[in-house]
């Protein structure tokens, strides 16, 4: 009977049959569809929050030429930010097992000696390190960020902004490298590869195909997928949503019975401060400052809006009718009648991220966006932001700010 080698630097000691250049092309070719994709929209959504915009909304202040794409985010179409956020967080759950087989597949290469041959061969193997490094802190931040909300505080934007560039710049160089041989691997259909340094040289009985496995990890992935987008698609699929933090159906009933990111006790709001005889609102601007009660806000023009909130951790509700006043008529009141600025808006909640934020002139310009002061035909709740809430098409919901205490117009 044949000895093991105990050491995993030992050729003989990776004895899967599966382990391959065919298996690990094929795995390579999915994840570079599928992370090209995932950066492209985490890029978009780290855009959606304006971050050129103010101070305020800018998590990442030192990302210098990492900036380079930002743009003015549009106020529509009204599903944009649910969309490529949806597509963000559903496809990064759904190719976990695709990335741990693809590790699993090149682990004997982690384990190489010597582990440089010559130069060209140590910068291959830095970059390989930063891509599994990368991309395992990549997949894992993000699954823990969706699955147990605010977990970084304060630091989760730039830890995955700034972790996505090196992983990125890493698989677009490894990509280079390895796409070209892995294409003609998989175009050749291989089942034997004796000349690589993947095929164990003493591989134990298979129990399962290359084939086989592949199914077995496409079938995960779609376990995954299944039970995560339903939280993007609302109505009965989000049922289904077992694995996401807003799944399952909504939490609870009547007008204001739709999912929240959070709620009045955990950003530490004081219904005192609330009522009707204790709560203004502050609008600055070009000719001053006013102060409205909640009653003289009704008596303004009153407007409806259809729209859905879409979160960071990928959930999003179902089109609400949000019912209140357009920020363009509140600037109109301090002197922007005509044209439209920039807003800074200011919430009485004490603990959380995004207690101000800044809000662009094309969305506030736009007639969709409101001071919400009801919702489906009812005041709003106070998990939903009463007296008042921003809501605006298009727009992470960390922007459309509950408990709206100070509107700031000019440029910011």
């Amino acid at each position: 009977m044949r000895d093991h080698p105990r050491l995993p630097t030992a050729p003989g000691f990776w004895r899967s049959p599966l382990r391959g250049p065919w298996f690990t092309s094929v795995l390579g070719l999915v994840l570079l569809a599928g992370i090209t994709v995932l950066f492209v929209t985490g890029l978009v959504s780290y855009a959606a929050y304006n971050p050129d915009l103010s101070p305020v909304n800018d998590t990442t202040p030192d990302k210098g030429v990492l900036g380079f794409y930002l743009f003015a985010w549009p106020a529509g179409p009204v599903w944009l930010y649910r969309f490529t956020q949806g597509v963000h967080v559903t496809l990064g759950v759904t190719l976990v097992p695709v990335l741990l087989a693809k590790l699993w597949s090149v682990v004997p290469r982690l384990f190489t000696l010597p582990p440089a041959r010559s130069l060209a061969h140590a910068l291959e193997r830095v970059s390989l390190l930063l891509l599994v490094g990368g991309g395992l802190f990549e997949f894992t931040t993000g699954v823990l960020n969706i699955q147990l909300a605010y977990v970084f505080p304060g630091s989760f934007y730039p830890l995955h902004f700034y972790g996505a560039w090196v992983f990125f710049a890493a698989f677009v160089a490894h990509a280079v490298l390895k796409a070209p041989a892995a294409v003609r691997t998989v175009r050749r259909r291989l089942r034997t590869e004796p000349e690589s340094d993947l095929v164990a040289p003493h591989p134990d009985p298979p129990t399962v195909s290359r084939r086989g496995a592949l199914w077995l990890v496409g079938g995960g992935s779609l376990l995954l997928f299944l039970t995560t987008v339903g939280q993007s698609l609302g109505g009965p699929f989000r049922r289904t949503a077992l694995l996401a933090p807003h799944g399952g159906p909504d939490p609870g009933g009547g007008p204001n019975g739709f999912q929240i990111n959070k709620t009045a006790a955990y950003a530490g709001i004081d219904a005192a401060e609330t009522g009707e005889e204790a709560w203004r609102l502050v609008v600055t601007g070009r000719t001053g400052t006013v102060r409205l009660s909640r009653a003289e806000l009704l008596r303004l023009p009153q407007h409806s809006s259809s729209l859905p909130i879409a979160c960071v951790e990928g959930w999003s509700t179902a089109d609400q009718w949000w019912r209140g006043v357009r920020l363009r008529d509140l600037a109109a009141l301090v002197g922007y009648d005509g044209e439209v600025p920039d807003v800074f808006v200011e919430s009485l909640q004490r603990h959380g991220a995004f207690r101000r934020a800044a809000l662009r002139a094309n969305q506030v310009a736009d007639g969709r966006s409101l001071l919400a002061l009801s919702v489906n035909g009812e005041d709003l709740s106070m998990d939903h932001g009463h007296p008042a809430r921003v809501i605006v098409p298009a727009a992470p919901g960390v922007l459309n700010t509950k408990w709206v205490a100070r509107l700031t117009f000019g440029d910011l």
